[in-house]
């Protein structure tokens, strides 16, 4: 029963560092040393970049191109070292590697517990 509870809970992290890549997008936009006028559709726009890639590509149930296996991990290590460089430029180095530190930690427990979707596999 523990066990089921670590692996609830991480995929609770997943969840929260997912919400994390849109944070730092957000945070980059808007730390720009640019108008107003011009940080606001800077980070509206790469916030929508980064969730038509996740709903085309990586989203577990909808995703449109679903991909699976060796694909998903090229896809989660792009999005996730992306907001961690995107995090790292807004505030400071050390937090875009904290986020993509949890992020490789937690990949590797979704591993390691059977949480990942191999290819050709369904998503539960």
């Amino acid at each position: 029963m523990a066990l089921n509870v670590l692996k609830g809970a991480n995929l609770l992290l997943m969840f929260l560092l997912e919400l994390c890549v849109l944070g730092s997008a957000i945070a980059w936009g808007f730390s720009l040393d640019v108008p107003v006028i011009v940080r606001v559709p800077v980070a509206v726009g790469a916030v929508a970049v980064f969730v038509a890639v996740w709903a085309i590509f990586g989203a577990a149930h909808d995703a449109r191109i679903p991909v699976r296996g060796w694909r998903r991990a090229v896809l989660e290590i792009g999005w996730f070292g992306a907001a961690g460089v995107l995090l790292g430029f807004a505030w400071r180095p050390i937090a875009g590697l904290v986020l993509f530190l949890l992020w490789l930690g937690n990949a590797g427990l979704r591993l390691l517990w059977g949480q990942v979707y191999a290819a050709g596999t369904e998503a539960p």
